[in-house]
């Protein structure tokens, strides 16, 4: 008998579309058998509209009615606070195994039953499962910032000798990091799956089998491991899976509850947030983001990070509350901060992918309001910034808006600091929610980031669809 992996992750947002996580139920119930082991790796309570009004307890739905066996806390799964995973942790019907996440000297979670690894029985097969976090977890969610992380593949080389023992047959690792590659390179085991990262990936490395479904619940993956040693994957789609209706009527009765569904503003124009659009250059919905934080505060110029932009539907037709609070799902205040031109000029060159140690080379992380960037993506380097017309002046001061985050975490922008911050306003999805009552929704694109080439030719604006912008 051949054993199968049911492998899903960074389903974040997902539980905002009631429809597509039952989806995602019915096409687990549609390939389970007596031989498959339903895992999660990590992302998968938080973050996104009913996790803020839930505490990420909406995902409660979905465990009870897939009953996965294991799973692994992702960054995003301390949003709310290390009680309120705990209480999600003792409610959920699989094992959680952490085995590089320390709070207070002890493994986070020891006293609910988070366990660093566990052995469990499917068909003819005794699977040893281990699970690791990013350890950049403290630094990019502010909850989780008193967090010990330590080195992942030193965590799973332990656990595999504690396992020794255990007449394990396979070893999986649950793997929420951005480089799990060196697991597959150091570690001596049949499957990697991944997390965190949200692209899709299928992979051999030196024997070992990676996978890693894109965020949002779309894709699960299913990795089958013959008696003879052969491993196959293969990709399934949630679109024309069976419905979970349980699901579905408990994620909508949970957001008809919170109240999330009146109407703010209308939008003639779908408005896309997709990776395509929030991490490649100047978008609609990163101008109608950083706009409202400019138009709240005052400041000289407007913020946003591209990854604080969740992926999700359009924004088409009446936009509600959830819509709004969907874009940016996070409990984090907005700052006014105070840079000098210098400094505001290097938190510019640090929009570029190729500066961070996060995401993609080609990935661009600034949408501003306010202020027009030039960048020559051929050599990587800033050209020139202005501030409402007015080239950047080193000596002079300017104020910046934007989240909280950019200012505690020195993953992203590591120049802006806490040390800059001179005053704080309302949560950022609360701004766009009063923004668009107040001023709509009507963004364009209009070169605020700029490319150049080799020859210093100026090129048109970001990489755009035509159901973007035309």
């Amino acid at each position: 008998m051949s054993l199968r992996l049911l492998h899903y992750s960074d389903l974040e947002n997902a539980f905002d579309d009631p429809d597509r996580i039952a989806r995602l139920a019915g096409r687990i119930e549609s390939l389970r058998d007596g031989a498959t082991l339903v895992a999660g790796t990590g992302d998968n309570t938080a973050p996104g509209v009913l996790a803020l009004s839930e505490d990420g307890k909406q995902s409660l739905d979905f465990f009870e009615a897939v009953r996965p066996v294991v799973d692994t806390p992702g960054n995003h799964d301390f949003d709310h606070g290390y009680d309120a995973l705990r209480e999600i942790i003792v409610e959920s019907p699989q094992t959680w195994v952490s085995a590089n996440v320390e709070l207070d000297g002890h493994r986070f979670g020891e006293d609910v039953g988070v366990e660093p690894w566990t052995v469990v029985e499917r068909g003819d097969y005794h699977v040893g499962i281990v699970g690791v976090t990013t350890p950049t977890t403290p630094s990019i969610t502010p909850p989780a910032s008193t967090l010990t992380v330590t080195d992942p593949v030193a965590a799973v080389e332990d656990a595999m000798e504690a396992m020794d023992d255990q007449s394990v047959d396979v070893t999986v690792v649950l793997a929420h990091l951005a480089d799990d590659e060196q697991i597959a390179r150091q570690c001596d085991v049949d499957v990697i799956l991944g997390g965190h990262v949200h692209e899709d990936r299928i992979e051999r490395i030196d024997g070992t089998v990676l996978t890693r479904p894109p965020a949002g619940g779309d894709t699960l993956y299913e990795v089958v491991l013959d008696e003879d040693g052969t491993a196959s994957v293969n990709r399934n789609t949630v679109e024309d899976a069976p419905v979970d209706e349980s699901v579905a009527a408990a994620l909508r009765e949970r957001k008809q509850r919170a109240g999330l569904e009146s109407t703010v503003a209308t939008v003639d124009r779908p408005i896309e947030r997709t990776e395509a659009t929030t991490l490649r250059g100047e978008s609609r919905i990163g101008n109608f983001v950083a706009d409202a934080y400019r138009w709240s505060t005052g400041a000289d110029i407007g913020l946003q990070n591209g990854g604080g932009i969740r992926d999700g539907e359009a924004l088409s037709g009446d936009v509600t509350v959830a819509d709004l609070i969907g874009i940016v799902p996070f409990e984090e205040a907005t700052v006014v901060a105070e840079l000098s031109g210098a400094e505001l000029l290097d938190v510019c060159r640090e929009a570029s992918g190729q500066r961070l140690d996060i995401g993609d080379p080609d990935w661009w992380h600034a949408h501003v309001s306010g202020a027009e960037i030039v960048w020559n993506r051929a050599d990587d380097r800033l050209v020139d910034v202005s501030a409402n017309g007015t080239p950047i002046e080193p000596e002079e001061t300017y104020t910046l808006a934007t989240s909280s985050y950019l200012a505690v975490t020195d993953e992203e922008f590591p120049t802006l600091t806490e040390a800059h911050v001179v005053s704080e306003g309302p949560v950022q999805y609360d701004v766009l929610v009063e923004y668009a009552r107040e001023v709509g929704i009507q963004p364009t694109t209009e070169g605020r980031v700029r490319w150049q080439d080799r020859t210093d030719i100026e090129q048109p604006g970001p990489p755009h669809t035509a159901t973007e912008e035309e």
